[in-house]
């Protein structure tokens, strides 16, 4: 193999690809980047085992020459020095070359480098995938998604299902779902080209879309996603991005949410979550993070949280709705900021059905989206 690149498009693709690179793997091979070159360009790919990403870098684009082609052939390059080479080479044009026994130089204004590379033989093949199930998204929207459920997702390897996000697609209804067993997040988005596709009970590792989510342009690219028995493909642009589907089932979290409230309020997003920031800072001292709600006669809220060292906070707020029974409940105030950072409305509607009831959050202007959090059993 001999090659001239240009160093920003290999870099660019490098960055993507070395996202699929796990740290602790025990399989040398994967330790590494695949580089794959014909007269059409080159193709890297990295993998985990759980997910491989694989980009592409035409040897031509709009008229620009990126890849010059001496000699096409592979190579597998040790991930974490080859990663941080390019990014800091002088040059904005590099060349390559692999010798015998996989000896790679790269050549880059005056400097030299010599790297040791891998037999790519090794490298284990891509999964192939029966491209039936085909839905396409806005990645704007899919970024939202995974923004707007991932933070409830579970971090406790116990139940590795929770971990991650559920996505049921029925009726042209796109439904993501998180759940750590103390809060839950939905997400629903209506897609106009998925007629005929259904799927249910495919599981994403949140760590996985989090990753995905980084690969997403921010300008407007769709994302076509392929859904399989085990795994699920994303292609963006000219990336590909391979995940294994989560083992086991879902808990069926339809059964916890309330569909009437005791008590609802109506309340504004900023208000609300500079007020919970602020009791945070003295629950987050007693390493709670219990703040408490309680509804006044006089149609406001009370907002409060003491640690037994500081002292206490207490702050009145209005509110633009009330109806009901009068409330004091006890919330974790770190999983209310979650889900405050991620709304998009300015207003909130809060529906409870008792001190140790599910609490329900939802913006007023979306429909689609749905929050909930477990209260606090406080002594007082």
């Amino acid at each position: 193999m001999k090659i001239r690149i240009l160093k920003h498009d290999l870099n660019e693709s490098i960055q993507h690809v070395s996202k699929a690179i796990s740290s602790r793997t025990t399989i040398p091979i994967l330790t590494g980047i695949k580089l794959d070159v014909n007269f059409q360009g080159m193709t890297l790919t990295a993998s985990d085992t759980d997910i491989s990403i694989q980009a592409f870098i035409p040897a031509e684009d709009q008229e620009k020459q990126i890849v010059q082609v001496e000699r096409p052939g592979s190579v597998v390059l040790p991930a974490k020095f080859f990663v941080e080479i390019i990014k800091k080479l002088p040059s904005s044009e590099i060349e390559m070359e692999v010798q015998d026994g996989f000896q790679t130089f790269i050549r880059s204004g005056s400097t030299d480098i010599q790297m040791v590379g891998l037999d790519p033989e090794e490298f284990p093949v891509l999964p192939s995938i029966e491209e039936n199930q085909v839905i396409s998204i806005p990645g704007d929207l899919l970024k939202n998604m995974i923004r707007q459920t991932g933070f409830s997702i579970s971090t406790n390897e116990t139940s590795p299902i929770l971990t991650g996000v559920l996505w049921n697609l029925t009726d042209n209804q796109f439904k993501f779902v998180a759940t750590d067993r103390h809060r839950l997040a939905s997400r629903i988005a209506g897609l106009d080209d998925a007629d005929g596709v259904r799927f249910s009970n495919i599981v994403i590792a949140g760590k996985t879309l989090n990753e995905l989510s980084k690969i997403i342009p921010d300008q407007n690219t769709r994302v076509e996603i392929v859904v399989a028995d085990n795994q699920v493909l994303f292609k963006i642009d000219r990336v590909l991005f391979y995940t294994r589907i989560l083992d086991g089932t879902y808990p069926d979290t339809s059964k916890i949410i309330p569909t009437t409230y005791k008590t609802e309020l109506v309340l504004d997003t900023k208000k609300l979550s500079d007020s919970i920031d602020r009791a945070y800072l003295l629950s987050r001292e007693e390493k709670t993070n219990i703040v408490r709600l309680q509804t006044m006669e006089d149609g406001t809220i009370e907002i409060s949280s003491s640690s037994s060292e500081l002292g206490k906070v207490t702050e009145q707020l209005d509110v633009a709705q009330f109806t009901g029974e009068p409330l004091r409940i006890s919330f974790n105030s770190k999983y209310m900021l979650d889900v405050l950072k991620v709304v998009e409305s300015e207003q909130l509607h809060i529906g409870f059905t008792g001190a140790m009831s599910p609490i329900i959050i939802k913006p007023v202007d979306d429909s689609q989206s749905l929050y909930l959090i477990l209260p606090y059993r406080t002594t007082n």
